[in-house]
């Protein structure tokens, strides 16, 4: 099995058909056919299961792809790292990050896209835990998260920590321009289901049990259920750029809430150039 077939059968999947995936990888279709049947043969398997108007995967074909996916990316990556070697910078950098640090994270690509013009990005959204993953596995280089997280293993660089902050629509707030956690208590909260026994433990602390009314996986939907009135949301102070709207934003004053965005990488592992220095232009190392 060799990465171009495997890339040819990438094509045929994301096409749906052998004709259209022959188009894209400028061949002819029998040819790209026959390579699908022997690639079927190798694994013993059938990969498709071929309708009149379109193929669908079976479960071997869905396994096989996301490897193949996964391998894609892989050689791309070691292309990249070898290139640097060369002093020829450029090629795909793989980033993942979560929702709340999108705001954050702009003036930095900004900045590194000024020295490093010829690298594109490559962007996979995700909560902590899978982007955490992504990097165990190579799949991407960096991964821009928020604390808490775990760090073993990993070399790290933060930014400023930053408070949690309430939103809501307008008449949701009186005058204040800060809240208390005691303020909470008067209304169903919208929460990051990460940060659901954080915040369950300080209003437990500040003498109430708090109304988590929703739980998300995200800053953005978040926003999105509060900006519906449905509820205040406590999402991270640099989520506020996520959604423009009519929504308002009041600081909570506790410490215990405060959270922190870091560009972490594998220590074990070596790093192209434009990895390294996109993680230098984070703030201080832990």
């Amino acid at each position: 099995m060799e990465l171009k077939q495997l890339q040819a059968f990438m094509a045929v999947v994301e096409e749906g058909t052998i004709s259209a995936a022959a188009k894209r990888l400028h061949m002819a279709q029998p040819p790209l056919s026959c390579q699908m049947k022997s690639l079927e043969e190798e694994l013993g398997t059938p990969l498709f299961w071929r309708g009149a108007r379109h193929i669908t995967l079976t479960p071997a074909g869905q396994a096989l792809y996301k490897r193949a996916q996964q391998m894609q990316r892989l050689s791309e990556t070691a292309k990249q790292e070898v290139a640097a070697l060369r002093g020829k910078v450029q090629g795909t950098l793989r980033i993942g990050t979560v929702s709340s640090s999108s705001a954050r994270l702009l003036p930095y690509v900004r900045a590194f896209h000024a020295q490093y013009p010829e690298i594109r990005f490559e962007l996979e959204e995700g909560n902590t835990y899978e982007l955490l993953d992504l990097l165990r596995r190579d799949l991407i280089e960096i991964a821009v998260v928020r604390t808490p997280f775990h760090m073993d293993g990993m070399q790290c660089r933060f930014l400023e920590a930053e408070p949690m902050v309430a939103a809501a629509r307008p008449g949701w707030f009186a005058g204040e321009s800060t809240l208390s956690v005691k303020a909470l208590a008067s209304w169903p909260l919208i929460v990051y289901r990460r940060f659901e026994n954080l915040i369950a433990s300080v209003c437990q602390e500040a003498g109430f049990e708090p109304d988590l009314f929703y739980k998300t996986q995200d800053a953005r939907t978040s926003l999105l259920w509060a900006d519906a009135g449905l509820g205040v949301a406590l999402v991270p102070q640099s989520a506020m750029a996520i959604i423009p709207g009519g929504l308002l934003f009041r600081p909570i004053a506790e410490e215990s809430l405060y959270t922190r965005i870091a560009a972490i990488a594998k220590q074990t592992r070596t790093l192209s150039e434009p990895a390294e220095a996109f993680l230098a232009a984070f703030g201080a190392c832990s």
